[in-house]
C-alpha cells in the first residue's frame, strides 16, 4: 500500500512513520509511505505559502497554488483526503475500508484552513480525526497512517490482533493481564489460567459487553443493543 501525505511540516510527519510497526513495515515493502513538502513548490526565496484571507479577518490562509503544484508534482494514489473538522469521522470501519485499497493521500491544512478552491477542485473528499481544533493536519495525518496502517495484511505480526481490538465487533476490547499471576494482591481471574480455550472465549466476550455497556452504552444502541444470547453471556459471569 502507497499513502502519500502533503504538508508544510514533513519532518514531523516521516519522522512518526519510521518509527515502530510503520517504520518495520517500510522496511519490508509492506507499507510506502511518501511525505511530501509543499513549499518545495514555491520558487520564491520565503518558500511562502500562506496569505492573508479576502474580506479580512485574523490568521492566515494556506494558497491554493503551491498545493496544487505540489499533488500535480507527484500524482499522488487517490483518493486525496483534507485533514479537516468538516470530514467524515474517522472510524474502524473506514479505517479497514482504506485498508484494503492500493492506496490513498492525505493534505495537512494550516493555519486558518486552506484556500476553497483546493477542496471545491483537488481533493476527493476530508477526513476528521473528532470534534476539536488542532493547529495542523499533521496529527491527524499520524493517526490516520497508524489507524490504517496497521490494518493493511503483514503489517502486524498476529493477523488476529486486529479482530480483537476495540471497535472490531462494534464493542469495546476485554481486559488483558500478563505475569505474573499474583501483583500486590491482585489475582489474574482464575478463568484465564484454566486452560478452557472456549470458557476463556466467553469471559471474554462478556468482559467486552460488559465494558461496552458501562463505558460506551451508545455503541450497544448503535449494535441494538444487547440480545437474549448475550444478557445471558453476561449473567453467566454475574456481569
Amino acid at each position: 500500500m502507497r499513502i502519500d501525505v502533503f504538508t508544510i511540516f514533513p519532518e514531523m510527519v516521516s519522522g512518526f512513520a519510521g518509527q515502530s510497526l510503520l517504520g518495520k513495515a517500510q522496511e519490508r515493502g509492506t507499507l510506502d509511505v511518501r511525505v511530501h513538502d509543499v513549499r518545495d513548490q514555491v520558487e520564491e526565496p520565503h518558500r511562502t505559502v500562506d496569505d492573508a484571507p479576502f474580506g479580512g479577518g485574523a490568521g492566515m490562509v494556506l494558497m491554493a497554488e503551491p498545493v496544487f503544484a505540489a499533488v500535480e508534482a507527484v500524482e499522488p494514489p487517490r483518493p486525496l483526503l483534507y485533514l479537516s473538522p468538516a470530514g467524515r469521522r474517522l472510524d474502524q470501519a473506514w479505517a479497514r475500508e482504506l485498508a484494503a485499497t492500493d492506496g490513498f493521500s492525505l493534505l495537512c491544512g494550516r493555519y486558518e484552513g486552506i484556500d476553497e478552491r483546493v477542496r471545491e477542485h483537488l481533493v476527493d473528499g476530508e477526513l476528521s480525526i473528532g470534534d476539536y481544533v488542532l493547529g495542523g493536519g499533521e496529527v491527524a495525518a499520524m493517526v490516520v497512517l497508524e489507524t490504517v496502517g496497521r490494518l493493511v495484511p503483514g503489517v502486524m505480526g498476529n493477523e488476529t490482533s486486529a479482530d480483537e481490538e476495540s471497535f472490531s465487533d462494534g464493542l469495546l476490547e476485554y481486559p488483558h493481564y500478563t505475569r505474573p499471576a499474583e501483583l500486590r494482591g491482585w489475582s489474574v481471574p482464575e478463568v484465564l489460567r484454566s486452560g478452557d480455550h472456549a470458557r476463556v472465549a466467553r469471559w471474554r466476550r462478556a468482559q467486552a459487553l460488559a465494558r461496552t455497556r458501562d463505558a460506551r452504552p451508545d455503541l450497544l444502541a448503535a449494535r441494538g443493543g444487547l440480545s437474549d444470547d448475550d444478557r445471558r453471556l453476561l449473567a453467566e459471569f454475574d456481569l
